[in-house]
C-alpha cells in the first residue's frame, strides 16, 4: 500500500451516503483449490483493484443470500459471526493460509483459536494495517442501513470499501463460489464473472490435504452424523461431539467425496452459467494461469475493463502478478493406487467435460 493510500484509507469516514455511480460488479469464482486465492493476489497487484477476499463463503448459508430485504443490524450480526468450522480447525492446530489475522500482534484483539468474525480473519487484514478498527466501521455502517435487499446491501459495503481503502473497483472472490453462482446472478445481475478451474481429480486431492476442506465435505456427506451445514448446526457439533473433528482431521476420507463435491459444484455453476450472456463470464485455466500468467492476467485485465495500475503503465501490474506464480505443480492423480484414481476419475468424468470443452 502506498502511502497516498495509507492516507487515504485511514481518512475519517462520512455517513453520507456515497453519490456517485455504483462501481462494477466483478468476481473471480471456482471450486474449492481451484487456484483463486493465487488468482486473487495477483489481481491485488493492481493498486487501483479492492480485492475482496472470501467475503461470501464465510457467511452463514442459511442467510448470506437470502431472497428477502434485511435488516442493517441482522446484516452486521451475521458479520460479526465467525465460520465455527474454520474456528474448530484453527483451535485444533490446523493450517488454514488464508487466513491473515495479525495474532499475537501489540493490540489484536483476537488470539490463536477465539472464534474471530469471517470477514475479520480474511478479507479485512488485506486491506488495512489496523483490521480491528476498520472491521469496527464496517459492522457501524452495515447496523446503521436501512432495510433493503442484500444485494444492495453487500454492492453499498463494497463501494464503500473501495472508497475508504483509496481504490476505484473491487473484486470479490469466494471460494467454493461456483456453487453460488446463480444466487451471485440474482444478487449482482449486471455482474462480469471470471471462473478459474483446475483438473477435477487434482483438485479434489487438493481438497481431502486441506484441514478445513478434509473436515468440511466430511461432515456434508455424514462423516460426523447428520448435519446441516450451518452455523447453529456446526456449533452444536462441537459441544456435543468435538471428538468428531478431531477424527476427521486425522483421517483421510474416501477421495470419491472430494471428486464428487468437485464435480457437483462445476455442474451446478454450469446451469448457471448458461443463463449469462457470453460477454460476462470468462473461463480460465489454473494450468494457463501458472504456465502464462502474464498472457492470462491481460486477458483477464481486458475482460473486467480495469483500471491502469498507479502510473506506471497498464501492463506493470501484470508483470508483478506474473512473478508470484511458481508454475504447474506436480500431478498427484496418477500417483494414487489404480482402484481409488479409477473411483476418482468416474466421479469427475461428467464435470472434466464441461470445464474441458
Amino acid at each position: 500500500m502506498t502511502s497516498k493510500q495509507r492516507s487515504t484509507a485511514s481518512a475519517p469516514s462520512s455517513d453520507a451516503p456515497d453519490s456517485r455511480v455504483a462501481i462494477p460488479a466483478r468476481f473471480v469464482v471456482g471450486t474449492g483449490r481451484c487456484g483463486s486465492t493465487l488468482l486473487s493476489r495477483m489481481l491485488a497487484m493492481n493498486q487501483q483493484v479492492l480485492n475482496v477476499f472470501e467475503l461470501f463463503s464465510g457467511l452463514d448459508t442459511s442467510f448470506r443470500f437470502a431472497d428477502r430485504p434485511v435488516p442493517g443490524p441482522e446484516l452486521a450480526h451475521h458479520l460479526r459471526l465467525d465460520h465455527p468450522m474454520l474456528t474448530m480447525v484453527m483451535r485444533r492446530g490446523g493450517e488454514v493460509p488464508e487466513v491473515v489475522y495479525p495474532f499475537g500482534a501489540p493490540g489484536a484483539r483476537h488470539a490463536l483459536g477465539d472464534p474471530v468474525p469471517w470477514a475479520l480473519a480474511i478479507a479485512i487484514p488485506r486491506i488495512s494495517e489496523t483490521p480491528d478498527a476498520l472491521f469496527d466501521e464496517l459492522i457501524a455502517r452495515a447496523e446503521a442501513a436501512p432495510t433493503r435487499p442484500l444485494g444492495q446491501h453487500y454492492r453499498a459495503l463494497f463501494d464503500w470499501l473501495t472508497q475508504r481503502c483509496g481504490r476505484t473497483c473491487w473484486i470479490e472472490r469466494s471460494g467454493t463460489s461456483i456453487d453460488t453462482l446463480g444466487d451471485l446472478v440474482r444478487l449482482f445481475p449486471e455482474a462480469r464473472f471470471v471462473h478459474i478451474h483446475r483438473d477435477g481429480p487434482e483438485a479434489a486431492l487438493s481438497m481431502r490435504e486441506y484441514a478445513v476442506l478434509r473436515v468440511a465435505v466430511a461432515v456434508m456427506n455424514g462423516l460426523a452424523g447428520d448435519i446441516e451445514y450451518t452455523h447453529e448446526a456446526l456449533e452444536r457439533l462441537e459441544r456435543e461431539d468435538g471428538a468428531a473433528i478431531d477424527r476427521l482431521l486425522a483421517a483421510r476420507p474416501p477421495i470419491e467425496l472430494y471428486g464428487q463435491y468437485w464435480s457437483d459444484q462445476i455442474l451446478r455453476g454450469e446451469a448457471a452459467r448458461r443463463r449469462l450472456a457470453p460477454d460476462a463470464f470468462l473461463d480460465v485455466r489454473f494450468e494457463t494461469l501458472v504456465t502464462q500468467p502474464v498472457e492470462t492476467l491481460s486477458a483477464i485485465a481486458e475482460f473486467f475493463e480495469l483500471p491502469r495500475d498507479d502510473g506506471t503503465g497498464p501492463g506493470a501490474w501484470v508483470e508483478r502478478a506474473a512473478a508470484l506464480s511458481h508454475g504447474l505443480p506436480e500431478r498427484r492423480a496418477p500417483e494414487l493406487p489404480e482402484a481409488e484414481r479409477r473411483r476418482l476419475e468416474a466421479v469427475c468424468r461428467e464435470a472434466m467435460g464441461v470445464v474441458g470443452r
